[in-house]
């Protein structure tokens, strides 16, 4: 899960343009087959939504190999902030269809 949060993260970061981003929410994930040890994984994130501070990802973690899905993450809610923590309007509008 850590490694799908960062994953997650730097796809937010260049979505929003800004490495000023905290996770929000981490919502349901999802186990659909297990990783085995020696496994190479590959992690997929995409667009469900721009609020106006916010973005809105969903991603999967899949078996490179196999392209099999280990796992899919519902959503994943980032905020920009500023440098005291506190949320910002990032001014990017746009909304996008999660296809995962």
């Amino acid at each position: 899960m850590e490694w799908l949060d960062e994953e997650c993260a730097i796809f937010a970061i260049f979505q929003l343009k800004t490495p000023n981003i905290v996770t929000k929410i981490i919502g349901e994930a999802d186990f659909k087959s297990p990783a085995r040890q020696g496994d190479i994984i590959e992690i997929g994130a995409d667009v469900i939504k721009f609020g106006r501070t916010s973005l809105v990802v969903c991603a999967e973690i899949r078996n490179f190999t196999t392209k099999q899905i280990i796992l899919s993450l519902d959503k994943i809610v980032f905020v920009t902030v500023d440098e005291n923590g506190n949320s910002v309007p990032h001014g990017i509008q746009n909304d996008a269809a999660c296809d995962s």
